[in-house]
């Protein structure tokens, strides 16, 4: 079953000016491709597209208006206007129940490393297969309890049931180093420094001026 069923209006017109017409009537630009089939243009609704593009690897169901044909599909490149951060067009890729492909999950870091310390995440995605109708939406690495010095490869991540891994058992995720501390009493100490040469300063320049009178 899909995660969401987008209506798609096939579309004739093609270039920027359609393109804005498009957009204007509060519809996306797209394309769907796949499985040695010709690239079919098509327009979506605009608000269930965002909505439903705001789940990572959502299996989309796509019915044409006329109700001639439905395909699954996930999108592979969305293009995002960087202002506004509207979605000026859409690629979509065919899929078929039983299949496996490739995808990049997001990175969920869950937990609470040892006391400190500082935890930096590498990387915000992991490349994974999984069957298409599937596809996870997260992975979470959990970090409770890891001490300075231990750190989180690919290989060591825990995958669902089904899901297999495609990045570098060697690249790393996640690394957990020691908390740097600031030193504040010495800070502290050269503002003091500081403060009495100054004020030694001030008091010499007065003097000196007391002198000349």
């Amino acid at each position: 079953m899909a995660d969401f069923k987008l209506l798609a209006e096939a579309r004739n017109e093609f270039g920027k000016g359609a393109a804005r017409r498009i957009r204007r009537a509060g519809r996306i630009p797209a394309v769907i491709y796949g499985h040695g089939g010709d690239p079919v243009h098509v327009s979506l609704e605009g608000h269930a597209t965002m909505l439903a593009l705001k789940h990572a690897n959502a299996l989309l169901e796509i019915e044409s208006t006329d109700g001639s044909k439905n395909v699954l599909a996930i999108a592979r490149d969305v293009q995002i206007e960087p202002v506004r951060r509207d979605i000026e067009h859409l690629d979509l890729i065919i899929v078929k129940r039983g299949e496996k492909i490739e995808v990049d999950v997001p990175i969920h870091v869950v937990g609470e490393a040892a006391p400190g310390t500082m935890v930096s995440q590498e990387e915000s995605t992991i490349a994974v297969k999984a069957d298409a109708t599937k596809l996870p939406e997260i992975i979470e690495v959990s970090i409770e309890g890891r001490p300075a010095g231990e750190h989180v490869l690919a290989g060591q991540v825990e995958l669902p049931a089904g899901v297999e891994l495609i990045a570098d058992e060697e690249q790393l995720i996640v690394n957990v180093s020691e908390e740097i501390e600031m030193d504040t009493e010495s800070d502290a100490e050269e503002e003091t420094e500081d403060s009495t040469e100054e004020e030694a300063a001030e008091e010499s320049g007065a003097e000196e001026a007391s002198e000349e009178e």
